[in-house]
């Protein structure tokens, strides 16, 4: 385990994790919840978060661009882009709307071309996958290639299986295990 991941896992622990009765953006009940922009906003863990998630798709060939569903994946985005900028990178960044806009150029997915490009969709905690998959298809209609699905936090709840089963690899920085949860 790298330091950087250590020193994520203790943040999040600390600052990021809540115990309680919570209902998840997929419906679903749960004794805790992950509120990673308690961490992902905050000056001294999102390089961290930049750090371990350049690591962790460090090794899926010729990405162009990472980011996923606004708003968890957008600080994601920003912090992989910087790190990965600082290590001599060239990731761009993208921003992919609920929906997409009702004025202006009417886009769903936001920043750089994407169109022909690899693409990681990055999402903050993955509970079923609707978010990275909702965003996987609003960039396959644009023309890029989803190259991964990364997350910072599985929940262990069926995302990696159900984004596998799209076809999708599914990588996953942290686990439950990691801080002392379980599913």
């Amino acid at each position: 385990m790298t330091h950087a991941r250590e020193q994520l896992i203790e943040h999040i622990k600390a600052d990021a994790v809540f115990h309680g009765d919570f209902t998840l953006t997929s419906g679903k009940q749960a004794s805790y919840y992950i509120d990673l922009r308690k961490v992902s906003l905050d000056h001294r863990v999102a390089p961290l978060i930049g750090q371990v998630m350049a690591d962790l798709i460090a090794d899926v060939p010729d990405v162009d661009a990472v980011g996923g569903l606004t708003m968890g994946a957008d600080p994601i985005a920003s912090a992989v882009l910087h790190q990965a900028a600082a290590r001599g990178g060239s990731y761009d960044a993208f921003v992919v709307r609920k929906e997409p806009k009702d004025h202006g150029r009417g886009r769903q997915v936001e920043g750089p071309d994407v169109r022909g490009k690899r693409v990681v969709v990055l999402e903050d905690t993955s509970t079923t996958g609707g978010s990275p998959l909702k965003a996987a298809e609003a960039l396959e209609r644009e023309g890029a290639v989803i190259a991964a699905v990364a997350v910072v936090v599985d929940r262990d709840t069926g995302a990696k299986e159900r984004i596998e089963a799209a076809g999708y690899p599914y990588l996953a920085a942290i686990g439950l295990a990691d801080l002392g949860l379980s599913a």
